[in-house]
């Protein structure tokens, strides 16, 4: 007998729960991260791959074009490699040499056009780009693997697997800049164009091909050092390998800066997971694949390593909780889904729980996969600001929404801790000590939650059947939380509910809530501000996303 239906929405998780910092560092890649739901679409278009331009020496010193052939649009990424000293290598962002550069270009790119390109992209900040160009990055080698995986092929052999799992890359970049930076075309100049509507679309795209580039430069200088000896890298080690990445701060505040955004990503999420544990029932199909994805997460997660020890108590949490829940497995009641969501609620870890959306996202795509088209966000209509609701109204709605933010204590100096500038130097985000560092004066509008606190003293002895123009005529410094307040109304996932300026405060966390709607894995904290990824590990290539049935 079939269970009466019941709403997804009541199996909404609710933003008080999920937007806490400690669940969002626990977040794990979905299938609704932006890499597979590129890798979906051009699957699903029949997009062509090929590489017109290989210019390489012995050395592996020269230029590529790798080009994306979509059904109305191409795209090609050109990439330069260079013979970089060992002294000036640095995944640091004020480094000024790499292993590689590269520029995604909107089309073919001209002889002309390349030659432009090697002027500029090799300087990335230093040079200049185009509206012709959507993206600049940089990678450098993991050199000890890079190495490794070279001596093996140009003597016929292969590298070691336990090598390639230990790293699980052959290069890193180090910055994948778009959006209008150094003269790259504007987001609102392809924002229009069904490919790219997405977020990070664009970036998803050159890292991608940038992991095709890396492979093709290690067969290149096997062949260059070993001759006819040498061969191509095992199709399996290969699928193995994606793209490191070194992220530090500079991540972080866009996540606070774009609220609608946020609110749309998690919100597509959140419905995904309600829409799977409102099935009343668990078809064989499911079943299956929820089987074969734990069984993948759990080998993932025997080869994921790290030293940072916060880090390490996630991974024996990790493990120890996909072992619970391959014991528990999943129940033959109504409502089988969520019969596993609630017991992991009361019997995983943040780590466990959050690898199960994953889980329970994933043999259900019929379900999910058009929630993708929701994630973008048109942030200009969420900007104006209602001066018309009264004080009274607005400070109902400040006091249900940021609850969480008044009933902190912002006057001791553990809750204000730190502070948010822009580096004078490389025009970066950073995060300052407020009791022990100068540059206070220089604040970012991060702390929201002493922000909210501050908006609600300002309130007080206002008239509650006064407009709110009012206000913010007297107080205009506390328009940009007002705003906030007024966004949240619809926008219930776009405040991160911890205060950002604490003591306490992990900004990985942060970090690694946006890199796993990337698409990122092996999150791997080097400090408590940056930390290395993969993206793209165990995903097809170009030359295999149209050629196997696979669901990325």
């Amino acid at each position: 007998m079939i269970p009466d239906p019941v709403p997804a929405s009541i199996f909404r998780r609710p933003p008080e729960q999920v937007m806490r910092l400690a669940r969002m560092g626990s977040a794990h890649p979905t299938r609704l991260s932006f890499l597979r739901v590129m890798l979906r679409r051009m699957q699903t278009e029949g997009w062509r791959f090929d590489r017109p331009v290989w210019e390489m020496d012995a050395k592996g010193v020269g230029r590529a074009v790798y080009r994306a052939i979509g059904p109305e649009r191409s795209y090609s990424l050109v990439a330069f490699a260079h013979d970089l000293p060992h002294h000036l290598r640095s995944d640091r962002v004020i480094a000024t040499a790499w292993d590689a550069t590269f520029a995604l270009f909107d089309g073919t790119p001209t002889t002309a056009d390349l030659d432009r390109l090697h002027a500029n992209v090799p300087l990335q900040e230093a040079g200049r780009i185009s509206g012709s160009e959507l993206s600049l990055s940089r990678a450098n080698r993991s050199v000890r693997l890079f190495s490794h995986v070279v001596d093996r092929l140009a003597a016929g052999q292969q590298p070691d697997r336990a090598e390639i799992d230990a790293v699980g890359y052959l290069m890193r970049t180090t910055a994948v800049y778009g959006s209008g930076k150094f003269g790259a075309a504007d987001r609102a100049a392809i924002a229009d164009r069904p490919e790219l509507r997405g977020p990070f679309q664009v970036e998803m795209l050159s890292v991608w091909l940038t992991r095709a580039f890396t492979v093709d430069l290690v067969e290149h200088l096997a062949v260059a050092k070993g001759g006819a000896a040498a061969v191509r890298l095992d199709r399996d080690l290969r699928r193995s390998l994606g793209v490191g990445n070194s992220t530090g701060l500079g991540l972080a505040p866009f996540l606070i800066r774009h609220p609608t955004l946020l609110n749309n990503w998690m919100m597509a999420r959140e419905e995904a997971l309600a829409r799977v544990r409102a099935q009343p029932l668990a078809s064989a199909r499911a079943r299956s694949g929820f089987r074969t994805a734990l069984d993948a997460a759990r080998l993932n997660a025997e080869n994921w390593q790290s030293e940072h020890p916060v880090q390490r108590t996630k991974l024996a949490d990790l493990r120890a909780d996909l072992a619970r829940i391959a014991e528990h497995g999943v129940p033959d009641d109504a409502y089988p889904w969520n019969g596993l969501w609630l017991w992991a609620e009361t019997s995983l870890s943040l780590e466990g729980q959050e690898a199960l959306v994953a889980l329970l996202l994933e043999p259900h795509g019929d379900l999910v996969d058009g929630l993708s088209g929701c994630m973008d966000a048109d942030e200009a209509a969420a900007f104006a600001v209602d001066g018309a609701v009264t004080i009274g109204a607005f400070r109902q709605m400040l006091e249900r929404h940021y609850a969480w933010a008044l009933a902190q204590d912002h006057s001791t100096p553990e809750n204000i801790a730190r502070f948010w500038y822009v580096s004078a130097e490389k025009l970066e985000p950073r995060l300052g000590g407020r009791f022990t560092e100068d540059g206070a004066a220089l604040e970012l509008p991060i702390g929201t939650s002493r922000m909210a606190a501050e908006l609600s003293a300002a309130l007080a002895g206002w008239p509650e059947d006064q407009p709110l123009a009012g206000f913010l005529l007297a107080h205009p410094e506390h328009r940009f939380m007002v705003r906030r307040v007024q966004q949240s109304a619809a926008h219930p996932y776009g405040e991160i509910q911890d205060n950002l300026l604490a003591a306490g405060m992990l900004p990985i966390d942060i970090l690694r809530c946006k890199l796993a709607f990337f698409g990122a894995s092996h999150f791997d904290p080097r400090s408590d501000r940056w930390v290395r990824i993969a993206l793209f590990q165990g995903l097809p290539y170009p030359d295999e996303v149209t050629k196997e049935p696979q669901d990325a």
